[in-house]
């Protein structure tokens, strides 16, 4: 199995594939997604997570995610939802250590219980109950 990091998957646009980009970061279909259409918005510059992108970059990335928002909506009506995240180092779940931000479509049904969104990332503080 070729390691994802050496040399670096997201430093190869062809590689990776391209969905869209701007003179800074590009978008790129994930090739694992949690759901259909689920998207990677990967800046152009090997910088390994969210916190060491310039200024620049984060707008850059910004006006990507806005982007191909509005695409899978048009691609896909029943997209009603969506999760923005990433990971910020190994201990975070990162496995390619150059940035990049997962937009992933949800859909009506497409589990159980949606409660607690991006805190799944530990299961048991997912469904939680609000103090009265």
């Amino acid at each position: 199995m070729r390691d994802p990091n050496n040399p670096c998957l997201f430093c190869n646009i062809k590689e990776s594939g391209l969905a869209n980009e701007n003179e800074l970061a590009y978008a790129s279909y994930d090739t694992y997604p949690v759901s259909d259409l689920h998207c990677l918005i990967i800046p152009k510059r090997h910088v390994k997570d969210y916190f060491d992108l310039t200024d620049e970059e984060v707008i850059a990335c910004n006006e990507l995610i806005k982007l191909i928002k509005k695409e899978i909506e048009l691609k896909d009506p029943s997209v009603e939802g969506f999760n923005l995240g990433t990971n910020a180092g190994q201990i975070a779940g990162q496995s390619i250590l150059h940035c990049h931000i997962h937009l992933i479509p949800r859909r009506k049904g497409d589990v159980d219980n949606p409660q607690g969104g991006i805190r799944s990332v530990i299961p048991q503080k997912q469904h939680y109950k609000r103090k009265s």
